[in-house]
């Protein structure tokens, strides 16, 4: 076996950010993915998310192109396309046509409006869709406006790993009914869902304030980031009270007359006090302080540092592909793990079919 979805043939049609993410994650758990790229390429240098495929050539808006899907198509399992709705249908491979000639296939459809709805022909990124699902407006520094948390929410948790997890969720009711199934994945609906727990304290009254103003925003003073002498910064989530006295204890506060943790008012004064210790060291320094306490203190690390961190370097979280490191696959599995990644390799449909 090399990971738990060894067997499984996935036809990616070739695209940007969140379907390749998705298709890399079933790559990485062991499913054949078979890139279909158009001639002369997307135009973007290969990234960890195209790791371990293979890669075919296939001008689809030419009947030879679309002959050529189709073939790889019948004895697939999985086809994986990020078109805006209906352009699958108008070049020839769409659902329907698909299920006459392979109904066991699913086909799974990764869009940022998703395929219904006023929104769903309009352009967008990331950032559109977080905004209008509503897990954009509550990140950022009081009294500032909102601030874009990279492209982690919309393209790849709410958009590849939600495509993912439809995938695999398809294949295993196929299992009981024999038959394949359209995956409407839609980064604006998995935006939203990645805010249940928010909405979750709203209803709770836990998120009565404005946007950096409460506990998990950076509102709460031990909740947040702090500078150190060197420039560099730490990571504080000391929320349960034993580990907030393991905070004080290491920034040699425990002795103070302070606000109580959860005292609003005092909050401004704590946050003062946190910021002048933490400015007395270097990041590296607070780090090896904290390093065998459960005050939740952590160094913020570069994408460039994360590899070498011990414990990254302990579980083998990083790996090098190609002379590149990047995240390893996750998660773990016991009796049927992955083989390591590998980079992308150019087949023709003929090799592709020969093997399956």
């Amino acid at each position: 076996m090399s990971g738990p979805l060894d067997g499984v043939r996935v036809v990616e049609l070739a695209g940007l950010a969140p379907a390749p993410f998705g298709c890399m994650v079933l790559a990485d758990l062991g499913a054949d993915v078979v890139q279909v790229d158009r001639p002369g390429g997307t135009g973007i240098p290969p990234t960890p998310m195209h790791r371990s495929r293979r890669t075919v050539t296939l001008d689809l808006k030419t009947e030879a192109g679309v002959s050529g899907l189709l073939r790889l198509a019948a004895r697939a399992d999985v086809l994986v396309e990020g078109y805006r709705p209906g352009i699958a249908e108008r070049l020839g491979f769409g659902p329907a046509t698909i299920e006459k000639i392979n109904p066991r296939l699913v086909y799974a459809r990764m869009t940022g409006w998703g395929q219904q709805g006023p929104l769903a022909e309009r352009a967008g990124h990331d950032i559109d869709y977080i905004a209008l699902a509503g897990a954009l407006e509550p990140i950022g520094r009081a009294g500032q406006r909102p601030h874009a948390p990279l492209n982690l929410i919309g393209d790849f948790a709410g958009g590849g790993m939600l495509l993912a997890v439809g995938v695999l969720a398809a294949l295993l009711e196929r299992e009981r009914s024999g038959r394949g199934q359209v995956v409407d994945a839609a980064m604006v609906d998995g935006s939203a869902l990645l805010t249940a727990f928010l909405h979750g304290m709203i209803g709770a009254g836990l998120w009565s304030h404005g946007r950096g103003e409460n506990t998990l925003d950076g509102g709460a003073p031990f909740y947040d980031t702090y500078e150190t002498a060197d420039g560099g910064f730490v990571a504080v989530g000391a929320l349960e009270p034993a580990f907030y006295r393991a905070l004080l204890d290491g920034l040699a506060l425990a002795g103070e007359e302070l606000p109580g943790q959860h005292d609003r008012a005092g909050w401004p004064v704590l946050r003062a006090r946190f910021a002048a210790a933490f400015a007395s060291r270097t990041r590296d320094e607070w780090a090896h302080r904290f390093a065998g306490s459960d005050a939740c203190v952590v160094p913020v690390l570069a994408p460039g540092e994360a590899p070498d961190h011990p414990h990254n370097r302990a579980r083998g979280t990083f790996v090098e592909v190609g002379g590149q490191t990047q995240p390893a696959p996750a998660p773990r599995f016991t009796r049927t793990p992955p083989q390591a990644p590998r980079a992308a390799a150019g087949v023709t449909v003929e090799e592709v079919l020969a093997g399956w």
